[in-house]
């Protein structure tokens, strides 16, 4: 097996050299492992954007809809895993603190709850940006669906449960098991719910070239009609003249050393009535 660019081969295990090229001289190594990275997210998910180009262009657009650091609020519906917290960080620097409605997988399980709660928290006058979608890991060695996380040798399944969800569909698919029932205890009812959900997108996966690449594409069309059902119930709670823009795509976390990326698949803004006033996804691609 040829090793990868930013790797250096030690009897038969991959050993990351790309931290030590960065940390010490920047040496073409570490770039080399960069752009290999980088080209793989680029071939799998094209039109991806830098998460701190992202929020540089999302404060531009929002700015001329009024948006402001003072008046606005963030809220976010991203996965709980500790890889995620990037993208955010880029979007506080923004818009200040975030609201989370995100639970497993990034999907937008607080609800109606927590949207109405979120508009009540809004600046006065004000207006949100409501972030949300599933993530992906793309590793050293340009697999989609991994991530090197830090401290540890290797790379490991990114969505560990997006990843779980499709190998329950699989098995359905195939036969090795049944659907599992609704969970009478709350235990690990997310990750059943999310099972339950991507199922209907079973042959979908199937048939794509790259599973892993299909994986979050499916997961984020799931959460899109997700968020959508809870918008359009809750967006009454928005006071006044207040707006609703909702930026949906994927999240691609990478190795340290490699910047994080979003896959835009929806920019909207609405109104408290829930009804589109502006799509904002070609300025942001532009």
């Amino acid at each position: 097996m040829a090793s990868r660019p930013g790797l250096q081969k030690k009897g038969m295990t991959f050993v990351s050299t790309m931290h030590m090229a960065f940390d010490t001289d920047g040496t073409d190594t570490g770039k080399e492992a960069v752009e290999f990275v980088t080209n793989k997210i680029n071939s799998s998910f094209p039109g991806a954007i830098q998460s701190d180009s992202l929020a540089e262009k999302v404060e531009g657009i929002l700015s001329s809809h009024g948006y402001t650091r003072e008046n606005s609020i963030l809220a976010t519906s991203l996965c709980c895993d500790e890889v995620n917290r990037d993208l955010e960080n880029d979007l506080r620097e923004k818009f200040n603190c975030n609201f989370s409605m995100g639970g497993l997988a990034g999907f937008p399980f607080c609800g109606m709850t927590s949207f109405g709660a979120m508009a009540h928290h809004i600046p006065t006058g004000g207006s949100c940006l409501v972030v949300y979608g599933p993530h992906v890991g793309v590793d050293l060695h340009g697999c989609v669906g991994k991530v090197n996380r830090r401290g540890r040798e290797g790379s490991g399944a990114c969505c560990g449960s997006a990843n779980a969800a499709l190998a329950y569909v699989e098995d359905v698919r195939s036969g090795a098991r049944g659907e599992a029932e609704i969970p009478d205890d709350y235990i690990d009812a997310q990750q059943v719910w999310i099972q339950k959900t991507l199922l209907e997108y079973g042959e979908q996966i199937e048939k794509a070239d790259e599973k892993y690449v299909e994986l979050p594409n499916a997961l984020f069309t799931c959460q899109d009609k997700f968020m959508k059902r809870i918008v359009d119930k809750a967006a009454g709670e928005v006071a006044g003249e207040g707006k609703i823009a909702l930026l949906g795509g994927i999240q691609i976390n990478t190795p340290a050393g490699v910047p994080e990326f979003f896959l835009p698949k929806k920019f909207d803004l609405l109104n408290n009535k829930g009804e589109v006033v502006a799509s904002l996804l070609e300025d942001l691609m532009g």
